[in-house]
């Protein structure tokens, strides 16, 4: 089962990466001085990748501790 602990965090550091790009691309958006409308426009293009990024994470932790609990 170690094999499952090593992927789910594989897929945990994936869904990592996606959350620091979703915040990198918000506080450019930011940074950029929009009006209110295009910010709030530009967090919404984000929010997909957001979601996607926190459900990735959680997947993985949950592979994590299946293979801790399955192992051990």
């Amino acid at each position: 089962m170690e094999i499952l602990v090593w992927i789910g965090a594989a897929i945990s550091l994936i869904g990592l990466c996606g959350l620091v790009l979703s915040i990198v691309r918000v506080n450019r958006a930011r940074r950029a001085g929009l009006s209110d409308e295009a910010l709030r426009a530009a967090v919404q293009k984000v929010l997909p990748l957001n979601l996607g990024a926190l459900f990735l994470s959680v997947i993985g932790l949950m592979l994590v501790i299946l293979g801790i609990f399955l192992g051990g």
